[in-house]
């Protein structure tokens, strides 16, 4: 069986709670998205990172469009 790479972009927004903990979310389609924190941004993206791999193992990729856009 040949193993397939798929590169997915997912953005995500990242904020610090009134704790001081990171938090990192990011949706892979409506309803379906995961939830990373940590101590310090990069630990809330690495968490985040660690349950989409997750998530994209059981649901999949989501579909994707690619646009070029003129930006002036």
């Amino acid at each position: 069986m040949a193993i397939v790479t798929r590169v997915v972009h997912v953005p995500y927004a990242i904020d610090q709670d009134e704790d001081g903990v990171w938090c990192a979310s990011a949706q892979l389609r409506p309803g379906v998205g995961a939830v990373g924190d940590g101590l310090t941004q990069e630990a809330a993206i690495a968490d985040l990172r660690e349950a989409l791999e997750v998530l994209l193992a059981e649901i999949g990729p989501p579909d994707e469009l690619t646009l070029t856009l003129d930006v002036a």
